[in-house]
């Protein structure tokens, strides 16, 4: 029998949870997630979207679970773990994403982020054209923070995304579609590796210097999966983005150079914090 000491700690663990694709290549996907879930000292579960067959070059091969699979996932893991936050990433299919916001709403699954995967680095496509408007009316809405970059940005708002200013005009567009924040990947812009924060509170611009390497494979996934790590941990939606911001930069200088194409980020450097000092963060 557990005593009361072992108890009050399995407690005091924090749980996050990823819905998405496994990525053979271990760089992206649910294999990059879990990976962030432990260098934040947060449990991670998995319910897995798909299996892909990919490397550092590209997606080989691709089979999806069927929309029923990926709800028993949810449900096993939520009815006996439970989970403190959760995110998703590639979802693939118009059912899929109807029956996640389906499991997010009835378990009332209130931290959720969404990463909106639709084109993988290698620019393999990841989801169904049918699914985008299907995710805009049924997921958005349940998200704590939705996490496009550029691309995803202007599928998601129908108008292009090629600067701050219509980054701006993106993430107000999210907040009208319902998500609660929305976190803008600039990372294809000239200059300093600028993200954009936007809540009905306000703004933050998180800034990191631009490294030149193409070791990049994953760096989306695994934001996403700090924010929900951080969120999971208690932190503050500032706090987390701050502090995945500045843990993508540290993976990315630490990647191992593995494979002939778009390498993997090594997620072990450190163990993250919420103030995070070293980012380079400034409201604008």
């Amino acid at each position: 029998m557990e005593t009361d000491d072992q108890v009050s700690c399995r407690r005091q663990v924090a749980r996050a949870l990823t819905i998405a694709g496994s990525d053979s290549g271990g760089g992206a996907g649910i294999q990059a997630d879990l990976k962030t879930f432990a260098a934040y000292r947060v449990f991670g579960t998995s319910a897995v979207t798909a299996v892909t067959a990919q490397n550092t070059v590209g997606v080989v091969a691709a089979n999806m679970m069927s929309a029923n699979l990926v709800r028993t996932q949810v449900d096993a893991v939520v009815n006996d773990i439970g989970v403190d936050a959760a995110k998703t990433g590639m979802l693939g299919t118009a059912d899929i994403i109807e029956i996640v916001a389906d499991a997010v709403c009835q378990h009332r699954i209130e931290s959720l982020v969404v990463d909106p995967v639709m084109v993988a680095t290698s620019g393999d496509l990841l989801i169904d054209s049918d699914a985008v408007d299907v995710l805009v009316r049924v997921l958005l809405p349940r998200a704590v923070c939705v996490t496009p970059n550029l691309a995803e940005a202007e599928a998601l708002v129908g108008f292009p995304v090629r600067d701050a200013a219509s980054m701006h005009a993106a993430g107000m567009r999210l907040l009208d579609l319902g998500t609660q924040a929305a976190l803008i990947k600039g990372g294809h812009l000239d200059g300093d590796a600028a993200d954009l924060l936007l809540t009905h509170e306000g703004e933050l611009w998180l800034r990191t210097e631009r490294l030149d390497t193409q070791n990049t494979h994953g760096t989306g996934c695994t934001l996403s999966a700090a924010l929900a790590a951080g969120l999971a941990r208690g932190w503050t939606l500032q706090q987390a983005a701050q502090s995945a911001k500045f843990f993508v930069q540290r993976a990315i200088l630490g990647a191992p150079g593995l494979g002939a194409g778009n390498g993997p980020l090594w997620h072990g450097y450190e163990r993250p914090a919420a103030d995070s000092e070293s980012t380079k963060a400034a409201d604008d």
